[in-house]
Formats: C-alpha cells, sequence, structure tokens
C-alpha cells in the first residue's frame, strides 16, 4: 500500500520512508506543498502523513483542498506546533487523526494502521475475512489459525485487497499499490503474485473477475 509522505525535513522523511518500508508500505516523499497537492489529488495512496508546516503551500491548505476534491485517503497530521486550537482546526478540516512532534515511531506506525484500519471499516486490530486473518503490527497473516509464510510482495497484496473486501481490484491499481523499488516491471507480475498467495491461501481466496481484475471476500453491492 502506498503511503505519501508530505514533510520537508530530509532527515525525519527519511526516518519514516524506513519505517514505512519495514511495516510493509511502500512510502513516497513530497517535499513541498505543491507537489504534495498534486500528487495527493491525482494519484492513489492509501494513506497521508502530512506535515503542517510545508514549504510553497501550508498543510492545512492541501489538507482543504482535497477534501474539497472529494479526496477521502485517511491523513495523519504531523507538526511540531500542536497547539490545541491548530488540532480542533486541522481535524475540522478532515484530518482523521494528529501527532505532535517529536513523536515515537511506533505511536506513529499505530496511529497509521488504525486510520486505515477505520477507513477500509474495521474496528478491531485484526482483519479476518473467512478462514484468512492478518495482524498488521505483527504482519502476520493466520488460515484457520496457522501461519501462513508469505513474501514482503506477497503481505501487500494480501494487506491491501483485505482492507477493500468484496471490492474488484483492477491490475493496475494492484501495480500501483504495490509498486517498489524491487517490484517486477512485467505485464504477468500481478497474476503470477496472485497465483503464489494462492497456493499459501488456497485457491477461493482470490477470485479472478476476466476483464476486471482480482476480488477478496464476497462482492459489496
Amino acid at each position: 500500500m502506498r503511503i505519501l509522505i508530505v514533510e520537508d525535513d530530509a532527515r525525519i522523511a527519511a526516518d519514516l520512508s524506513a519505517a514505512l518500508a519495514a511495516a510493509g508500505f511502500v512510502p513516497e516523499i513530497a517535499s513541498d506543498g505543491e507537489d504534495a497537492w498534486y500528487r495527493g489529488d491525482t494519484e492513489e495512496f492509501g494513506a497521508v502523513i502530512l506535515d503542517l508546516g510545508m514549504p510553497l503551500m501550508d498543510g492545512l491548505s492541501i489538507l482543504r483542498q482535497w477534501r474539497a476534491n472529494a479526496r477521502t485517503m485517511p491523513i495523519l497530521i504531523l507538526t511540531a506546533r500542536g497547539t490545541w486550537t491548530e488540532r480542533v482546526e486541522g481535524i475540522e478540516a478532515g484530518a482523521d487523526d494528529y501527532l505532535p512532534k517529536p513523536f515515537e515511531m511506533d505511536e506513529l506506525l499505530a496511529r497509521l494502521r488504525a486510520i486505515i484500519r477505520r477507513n477500509g471499516g474495521y474496528a478491531a486490530p485484526n482483519i479476518s475475512i473467512g478462514e484468512i486473518t492478518l495482524d498488521p503490527r505483527r504482519m502476520r497473516v493466520t488460515r484457520r489459525g496457522v501461519p501462513v509464510q508469505l513474501s514482503p510482495q506477497e503481505y501487500r497484496l494480501v494487506h491491501y485487497m483485505m482492507l477493500n473486501p468484496g471490492r474488484i481490484i483492477a491490475q493496475q491499481e494492484l501495480a500501483e499499490q504495490l509498486q517498489g523499488e524491487l517490484f517486477e516491471r512485467e505485464s504477468n507480475a500481478i497474476e503470477v503474485l496472485v497465483a503464489r498467495v494462492r497456493r499459501k491461501l488456497g485457491n477461493e481466496a482470490i477470485e479472478t473477475r476476466r476483464g476486471y481484475g482480482y476480488m477478496f471476500g464476497e462482492e459489496t453491492a
């Protein structure tokens, strides 16, 4: 899952990127407000970590424009200021959570996982669909209670699809959410990845809709 890091401090952005990658996400960095606004408005991200004190366009302006344009990705505000009035302003502008600097990386990851989970309609920490349960904190997947060993790309695929149960997801969308420096660029890369996951979780775990994409769980209305 792609996470947009909107942060102009190169050290903090690098630390966030490393922590997110280790937690199974695909981090991308925008170092100024205009670039962040454009990318968030034209590309699909699973969530955004948004620093308010950005050059060229401040974080609250970015947030308001995204929400005005019906961009619904969950957003975690990150700022050094952190007064209660600013927190209220950020939440009312459409943020999902707020974390002042300095922060502990474990807390940031916990808050990020929580807003992503809530955005997907899950209240409990773990995600369960049929026989499959995913624990985002431990990056662990089980089938009928038995742990299943998945590669990082396989885990990312299962995580993203389980956050979108019953929805047909196009190959292109999956490729965008799973992309990283090590991701294969061949046209059948997603097909190969899905086939590997099916061998581990069962053929019924992911359904193919010819000409449309793939679906995890029963189709929603």
